[in-house]
């Protein structure tokens, strides 16, 4: 299984999202961890949206 990743067009933008077939979502859109989304990221087209990790469990 690839590392999935959230981003959000940046203001301004409007991207086209090459696994959906359509334009990303102002709300944004979980998408594979590709170089198609480092380069748009890396360009400035998009933003990645921090996702809050799980709180590891105690031990009992």
């Amino acid at each position: 299984m690839s590392k999935r990743i959230t981003v959000l067009p940046a203001p301004g933008r409007v991207v086209p999202d090459p696994e959906a077939g359509d334009l990303l979502p102002t709300e944004g859109r979980e998408v594979s961890d590709s170089a198609w989304w480092r380069r748009r990221l890396a360009d400035g087209d998009i933003t990645t949206k921090a996702v809050k990790a799980a709180k590891p469990q105690e031990a009992q």
